[in-house]
């Protein structure tokens, strides 16, 4: 398995690209933090997608039955293993961690090789 994290100029991106290639797909998230350990939030729900909202600075999380909202999200990391993405994991402001776990791997198009600015 490969972690890798996402830069934060391309979460809108590749949260949109990913999301139409979710849609339907079974996926468990749990949240873990310092303050509150590690819980399971949803299990095995369809989920509906990822979208980043760069004004308000969040990251919406929405299975079916639930609508997860990260604040002032800090970092976004993916696991990704020979069969595709596996792991989806958010670090919040405060440390705190959102897991979306999926069911079956979704394979994942190579990232694009960086453009000079203005080109």
């Amino acid at each position: 398995m490969a972690t890798r994290k996402i830069d934060k100029a391309q979460w809108r991106d590749f949260l949109d690209n990913i999301t139409q290639e979710l849609v339907g797909a079974q996926a468990e998230m749990a949240v873990a933090g310092l303050s509150l350990g590690s819980q399971i939030e949803a299990e095995w729900l369809s989920l509906f997608g990822f979208n980043y909202d760069p004004r308000a600075d969040a990251i919406e999380i929405a299975l079916d039955g639930v609508d997860h909202v990260v604040h002032a999200p800090r970092e976004l990391w993916v696991d990704v293993d020979g069969k595709g993405l596996l792991t989806l994991e958010i670090v919040g402001a405060d440390e705190t961690r959102q897991i979306v776990r999926l069911r079956e791997p979704l394979l994942l198009a190579p990232p694009e090789p960086a453009r000079a600015p203005g080109g």
